[in-house]
């Protein structure tokens, strides 16, 4: 049946470092010419109103005008949130996608679902934050799962089914030929757990870069030199892809911090090895159940000074790295987010 589909952006613009990488890919589905998608992105709403200031008659000590926010953070949410029902109300979509839904107030899913939209949620951030997701899942039609461990408690709330990540063809893709300009490049928020451990691997010598936002790394911590020096650190996926495809080699480490109720779970592969393999880098793999099936050509770790002796091991043999890494990328040469969207589609139509 014919299908007009609007997708709305997480929310806030610090979210582009991960999951809305993810939403450049889930809303860029096929546009067959009987389904009609619409992206609404929120996070520019949220900034402005949550960045407007009014100016008051006093000055300071140093003659400036004094200023005051004109908003509190929950009423430039809830601004924000008018935005979308009057994108949504002026094309009257059949069905509504939300990335991840943080920062949509619940009243306003309430709003959409007695309107009678079907109302679709690709959650991007199990299992760290499964219980504020399960929270919003009540209000779901369909609930996408970036990571599939508690489907079972999402089952108990709405229909469900496990999105893996993916790459776009378009961007994702080896380059042999590009100037190699680092030995190692990783790309990821950087959570404590993550700088304790970059900092562990005896790096020394080498060409590093740690992309992402990195905003609170001391001066003097050993990983200081090779963060972003830009303080928001944010990257798109074309710089990503840039990155890994002038890199020797890449790792994936996934963060440790997490929900209390999920501290240590974790069986898909997360988004950096999908992207990775399909720009052909080779890398050293932090282990789970997803990626020791589908990249047991790559060697993983347990520690931080194994996973240096892995990356200086590539370093050293080239070759056996590049054969490697086009295993790796054959892996995955089906999990691009058009044949993701397909399948949505065929539920959609179901």
């Amino acid at each position: 049946m014919p299908c007009a589909l609007a997708g709305g952006a997480p929310g806030p613009k610090f979210f582009g470092c991960g999951c809305s990488q993810r939403v450049d890919g889930s809303v860029a589905w096929p546009r067959r010419a009987r389904h009609r998608i619409q992206p609404r992105p929120a996070h520019f709403k949220v900034t402005f109103y949550d960045a407007v200031l009014i100016g008051e008659e006093e000055r300071d000590e140093h003659g400036a005008q004094v200023v005051h926010k004109a908003l509190t953070r929950s009423q430039a949410l809830e601004l924000a949130a008018n935005g979308i029902l009057s994108a949504l109300y002026q094309t009257w979509p059949d069905v509504v996608l939300f990335v991840s839904a943080f920062f949509t107030p619940p009243w306003l899913l309430e709003v959409i679902r007695a309107r009678r939209h079907k109302v679709i949620m690709l959650f991007t951030e199990s299992p760290y934050q499964d219980g504020q997701q399960l929270e919003m899942a009540k209000f779901a039609d369909i609930a996408l799962l970036n990571d599939p461990v508690n489907i079972s408690q999402y089952e108990a709330v709405c229909p469900v089914a496990y999105a893996p990540h993916a790459y776009r063809p378009q961007v994702h893709y080896p380059a042999p030929g590009a100037q190699k300009i680092w030995d190692l490049a990783f790309i990821g928020s950087g959570f404590p757990s993550r700088m304790e451990f970059f900092a562990a691997m005896d790096l020394g010598g080498l060409d590093v870069r740690l992309a992402g936002p990195w905003h609170d790394v001391p001066d003097d911590h050993p990983v200081r030199d090779w963060t972003d020096p830009d303080p928001e650190g944010c990257v798109d996926n074309t710089e990503t892809a840039d990155i890994y495809r002038q890199a020797r080699t890449g790792i994936n480490f996934y963060r440790r911090e997490a929900e209390q109720d999920h501290v240590g779970e974790g069986h898909a592969c997360g988004p950096r090895e999908i992207e990775m393999a399909a720009c052909g880098l080779w890398f050293a793999r932090d282990p789970r159940p997803e990626s020791d099936d589908l990249f047991g050509m790559l060697p993983s770790f347990t520690s931080p000074g194994e996973a240096g002796e892995l990356i200086r091991w590539a370093l050293a043999h080239p070759g056996d790295a590049a054969a490697a890494a086009e295993k790796a990328r054959a892996a995955v040469a089906d999990r691009t987010f058009a044949n993701h969207a397909k399948k949505l589609l065929a539920m959609l139509d179901s």
